[in-house]
């Protein structure tokens, strides 16, 4: 928000100067991120004086040029050599001074030095209109008023205005500020704090509005009064437009704004100066002469002033008169009822609008103005009719013209004050410091807010309306420590700190730790936009169209619904990556899917990993081998060894997602399932390459973590392996073998391994040859030949009785 300082001072008296006024009002919480100086005028004439020529003879070298002797006001006259046919003896000129910068058109700048033109010293220039800014004239040098005095700054002959202009990075809760009259409302309330008690706000005085004639009445009916509270109107009649004077252009150039015309010009300055947005309709346009203010079926048609076609809502609250609508209330005007260069009537509207229906509307038409910005965050329903009367009387000021009709003011329940008990020892203990009471109570009342009792316990407030972030005493306690000055509240040197128990599987910890497993194995984390194309749904049977949940005012149609699963988004980033030459991928992310289910709308948190391309980067040491299924499964059970999750049942996946893939469950959860992808969804993300996918159901797997830690000794025995070459069916699975083995011994038997698969010449049709592991020990004592051949002789029987094994 941009804030005109010479603005400001029309409200409050002040002879700060900028940097002080800037740290004062950031101390109050309307933190001034910079001061920009600006000038109606580049350069602002600085350097510019009045001249008065003295003398002017013929150049002796050049028959186009004098030499003048000009009385700028300083010692001595000075020499300047001056080409316009038209100076002479006598004349009052500007004169640009040595050091002095001019600007052309483009803003370039090219600075008055001392010089020598054709033999001849010259100690500056004797300006045309066109070289000063003022004008487009170069016919000859500017020629001023007689009674001019020499060395008079020509940026006071001509009325150069310069400024200086905040820009205040306002938070979304001070409604009450977003205006120069609410920021001189702040300053006179930190003014007062520091003792400078002769700070009186100087509101505009509407004192002179009057009803000339009677003869433009405008009926108005507000079908809603929750949506439209207060609403105000008054005509104008007999009004010229055109551009606005420069006083009125200064001040909205100065904070950013493009003067339209004079009256749209009016409405804009009384809405950065009270805070009031005001809308102007052309009355020969109102149809009926009526003004009705409503809502409109569905799917009406609206043309706005930006000429776009616009689908109304049936809770879009509209202006309207008897043949449709005419503005998007407090939002956006129409097409065909605006202010032209024709209008010589206007319907002036002053309104407090409904915050919550506001913002509705503005986001679902995506229109953000500074009305709208405004009405959402909730502006003073008690100036509306001021408002209304101020800008009326510029609008007289600026364009002519006459009131015609009474002032409309249709209020039918009052918005109400608030009020809120005040507990002296709650403010010192929140605060941490004792305020005196009498501070307490200088502070509230300079910030509007009137103390209705008086006890030793606290007090009893009456907050304005406009103030609608304060309605609770927690409210009431900042506004004071904010007023009162957070510098001033004194600090202990002691800390004090207390130690909290914090569970050992926090998500965050858990987070931390697979993290850096992955990444130690050359995964790189990636983020994907929750927002997604709901079109997605479509590859995959398991998820349901009727389960998106869907944006209400999506930026793009590709981003209008939350992601149902996190294997898209995933590809997304493995197609972008892959086109541009980076194929070679380890990706994980931890994330939520969002799914709007029957019985409520549900967030699931998942890790997935994504891996593609070759195993090892491009190198003359090692040969090209890509990645694969066994060596993924390496990376998925590696996560649930440092999890603590290995008693796990696995079983193939046959879905739509997975051409080859395996589900691990514990107990009746599933806690991950990965696989190949199936090539009719790589194709659609243009993807030509195997990628492997893995989705870990993060939550679920929170819930199955232990915080118990087991210690054991280091064995004070030897282990001893023993292999076995097994000819099993090409049906069986080593997991077969594994759960046989676990079973066979429990207590001795620490590790089972598959270290070679044989498939080929030699070998039965049908057949495989497994070669397989097994560690054995025992922590009391040395394993004996017989024990382990007993053992082993076991594992051999049960290989044969289960699974037909035998040796090779």
């Amino acid at each position: 928000m941009r804030i005109s300082y010479n603005w400001l001072k029309q409200f409050i008296k002040l002879d700060w100067n900028s940097e002080d006024t800037s740290a004062l009002l950031t101390d109050l919480g309307l933190e001034v991120e910079g001061v920009d100086k600006y000038e109606s005028l580049k350069g602002g004439l600085e350097g510019v004086v009045v001249g008065h020529v003295l003398t002017c003879v013929q150049h002796s070298n050049a028959d186009k040029l004098r030499v003048t002797t000009v009385d700028i006001g300083a010692e001595a006259p000075v020499q300047i050599v001056c080409g316009a046919p038209n100076v002479a003896v006598g004349q009052k000129v500007p004169v640009a001074t040595i050091g002095t910068k001019l600007y052309d058109k483009e803003g370039n700048a090219f600075e008055i030095k001392k010089g020598k033109i054709r033999g001849e010293e010259s100690h500056g220039m004797i300006c045309a209109e066109d070289e000063l800014g003022l004008g487009e004239g170069h016919d000859g040098i500017m020629v001023l008023d007689e009674k001019l005095v020499p060395g008079t700054p020509a940026s006071k002959v001509f009325n150069i205005e310069t400024d200086e202009v905040f820009e205040i990075g306002l938070t979304p809760n001070r409604a009450d500020a977003m205006s120069h009259w609410g920021v001189a409302r702040d300053l006179r309330a930190g003014l007062i704090q520091k003792g400078i008690n002769h700070s009186e706000l100087m509101t505009p005085s509407v004192s002179k509005f009057k009803v000339e004639k009677r003869t433009l009445k405008i009926d108005v009916k507000v079908e809603d009064s929750k949506l439209a509270p207060r609403y105000c109107g008054v005509t104008i009649s007999g009004i010229t437009v055109k551009p606005s004077p420069n006083w009125l252009q200064n001040r909205l150039k100065a904070i950013g704004l493009t003067p339209k015309n004079n009256i749209v010009d009016v409405t804009n300055y009384v809405l950065h100066e009270l805070g009031q947005p005001l809308h102007a309709f052309d009355a020969a346009k109102i149809k009926g002469n009526k003004v009705i203010v409503k809502t409109v079926p569905a799917g009406t048609k609206f043309f706005t002033l930006d000429e776009v076609e616009r689908t109304l809502h049936e809770e879009d609250l509209m202006i309207c008169d008897e043949n449709g609508p005419m503005c998007i209330a407090g939002v956006f005007g129409g097409k065909n009822s605006g202010v032209t260069e024709n209008t010589t009537a206007i319907f002036l509207e002053s309104a407090y609008f409904n915050p919550v229906s506001i913002r509705k509307t503005a986001k679902r038409h995506t229109l953000s103005t500074d009305a709208s910005f405004r009405f959402e965050r909730g502006i003073d329903p008690t100036i509306t009719e001021y408002a209304l009367k101020r800008a009326a009387l510029l609008i007289q000021e600026v364009a002519g013209g006459e009131i015609t009709s009474d002032p409309v003011d249709l209020y039918p329940k009052k918005i109400e004050d608030f009020s809120v008990l005040l507990n002296f020892n709650n403010v010192n203990k929140i605060i941490g410091q004792e305020i005196p009471k009498e501070t307490i109570k200088k502070i509230l009342v300079s910030l509007d807010i009137k103390v209705n009792s008086v006890s030793d316990a606290g007090l009893g407030l009456t907050i304005p309306a406009y103030r609608v972030d304060v309605q609770r005493e927690i409210d009431v306690i900042e506004e004071i420590l904010r007023i009162y000055g957070y510098n001033n509240i004194n600090f202990t040197t002691k800390l004090n700190a207390s130690i909290s128990n914090s569970s050992r599987t926090e998500d965050y910890k858990i987070q931390n730790i697979i993290a850096n497993q992955l990444v130690s194995q050359g995964f790189n984390e990636m983020m994907a936009n929750s927002l997604t194309s709901p079109e997605y749904v479509k590859l995959s049977d398991k998820l349901k169209e009727e389960f998106n949940v869907l944006m209400l005012n999506p930026l793009s149609s590709d981003l209008s619904a939350m992601r149902q699963s996190l294997l898209f988004s995933g590809l997304e980033a493995v197609s972008y990556n892959v086109n541009r030459k980076n194929s070679d991928l380890k990706l994980f992310e931890f994330g939520k899917s969002y799914h709007k289910m029957p019985s409520g709308c549900d967030e699931i948190k998942h890790l997935t990993l994504f891996v593609t391309g070759n195993r090892l980067m491009e190198s003359w040491t090692t040969a090209e081998k890509p990645s694969d299924f066994f060596l993924f499964k390496g990376y998925i059970n590696a996560i649930l060894s440092r999890l603590g999750l290995e008693k796990t049942v696995s079983q193939p996946l046959e879905n739509d997602v997975f051409a080859e893939g395996i589900g691990y469950s514990i107990g009746k959860e599933t806690i991950v399932e990965f696989g190949t992808v199936k090539k009719s969804i790589l194709k659609h993300f243009d993807i030509k390459q195997e990628v492997l996918f893995a989705d870990f159901n993060w939550g679920e797997i929170l819930k199955l973590l232990s915080t118990k830690i087991k210690f054991t000794d280091i064995p004070k025995y030897p282990e001893v392996r023993r292999d076995l070459a097994l000819l099993v069916d090409a049906t069986v699975q080593f997991e077969q073998i594994y759960t046989i083995a676990k079973q066979s011994e429990k207590s001795l038997l620490k590790n089972v391994n598959l270290f070679d698969v044989y498939e080929g010449n030699n070998l039965p049709e049908g057949k495989k040859s497994y070669a397989v592991s097994f560690t054995l020990q025992d922590n009391s004592k040395t394993l004996t030949d017989a024990q382990i051949d007993k053992i082993m002789s076991k594992l051999q029987q049960n290989f044969e009785k289960e699974i037909g094994a035998t040796l090779r």
